[in-house]
């Protein structure tokens, strides 16, 4: 690695959006197309480093797109130092605060940032940050919404028929009795060593799910992902005393602040990081200290190119979640065998641009 800072040339952005291979129903709306915001960051020595941003709105992606062209110019010239490029980031959103959106291009800029010192100082992304390439467990969550218990039994099957063993299903449908039904037909249809976790996509009020999570305890269910509103601690806290099945949160936690303020609240059992709301890399790294610190197992939500060398460094890491939605658009999507996601040991993070199919999928 060059002992001269290294510094940014240039910040470009595309919007494009996937079909994905299986639509995804969760409680808050169905979801057919992955749109992506793909960053690509050139240094003035010529490394490049790559990240995306799963956007969930083919509108946030092209609105995205423009912030990124304005801050190519506001970045250029200043050194890639992470830490020092979210304070330039933060000060340049201080009028509109980081959030929402926002956040999501402070994060995907600094998940690039720290593919490209990891490609400068020639590592995987996971030994750049003190981890090894091992490989670590995912879950499938490719698919199983919101469906008829046997469409769900038989899509839970051909998941796990590549090898995975665990699978998430949503729930959130009308009525519990139709979400237990799907429950069983799955766990029927699986081997008991396979995982099975739900997630609510928050679709409970607390009266309802003080009622229907115990009555999960006993239908071979590995964790409830947040049941009622993803920010309400108080709330969650009892529920999850009151529930022998452990309680998972932190998907839509923006920042370290309330995740702090989640496990100062004994909110949840297990925690799950978003690269793009977390703070990307710089904030998954001081994230892990405070789930180190409180003994939580930390897990991932979505980009799993990236999150599997971020869990490679994390000290009480638990589960990737694996999803194939910008397979299309990478030249080696993550390979996983036997439901492990495996490390390449070439240095970066992974991600290099299909260019080809990126311009067949490109947002105008």
């Amino acid at each position: 690695m060059t002992s001269h800072p290294i510094r940014i040339r240039s910040l470009n952005a595309v919007a494009v959006s996937v079909p994905m291979k299986r639509p995804l129903g969760t409680s808050a709306q169905t979801i057919r197309h992955a749109p992506l915001l793909l960053v690509t960051l050139e240094t003035e020595g010529g490394v490049s480093g790559q990240a995306y941003a799963f956007c969930y709105l083919e509108s946030v992606a092209r609105s995205l797109r423009v912030m990124v062209s304005d801050l190519n110019e506001f970045l250029a010239g200043q050194e890639l130092a992470p830490i020092e490029l979210s304070r330039s980031i933060a000060r340049y959103f201080k009028l509109t605060g980081l959030y929402g959106p926002l956040c999501m291009v402070a994060s995907v800029i600094d998940a690039a940032a720290w593919d490209a010192l990891s490609i400068s100082a020639g590592l995987p992304l996971a030994t750049f940050l003190g981890g090894t390439t091992e490989p670590i467990q995912a879950y499938n969550s490719n698919g199983l919404g919101l469906m008829p218990p046997e469409r769900a039994a038989d899509e839970a099957e051909e998941l796990v028929s590549t090898g995975f063993r665990a699978v998430k299903m949503r729930l959130g449908r009308p009525s519990f009795a139709e979400d237990v039904a799907a429950v069983r037909a799955v766990r029927k249809r699986l081997p008991d060593d396979v995982s099975v976790m739900v997630d609510f996509n928050q679709a409970l009020s607390f009266a309802s799910a003080m009622e229907y999570c115990p009555l999960l305890d006993d239908e071979g269910v590995y964790w409830i992902e947040e049941p009622i509103r993803h920010d309400d601690f108080t709330h969650t806290a009892k529920i999850a005393s009151s529930t022998r099945t452990p309680i998972q949160l932190g998907e839509n936690l923006v920042g370290v602040a309330p995740l702090f303020d989640a496990l100062k609240a004994d909110a949840t059992d297990y925690v799950m990081f978003d690269l793009d709301r977390i703070g990307g890399v710089s904030g998954w790294r001081l994230a892990s200290g405070l789930a180190a610190a409180t003994g939580r197992q930390v897990s991932s939500h979505l980009f799993p190119e990236v999150s599997a060398h971020l869990l490679a460094a994390t000290p009480t890491k638990h589960w990737l979640e694996y999803v194939d939605w910008a397979n299309p658009v990478l030249q080696e999507p993550l390979r996983i065998a036997n439901g492990m996601a495996i490390l390449s040991d070439q240095p970066g993070n992974g991600i290099k641009w299909d260019t080809e199919t990126v311009e067949r999928y490109r947002l105008v």
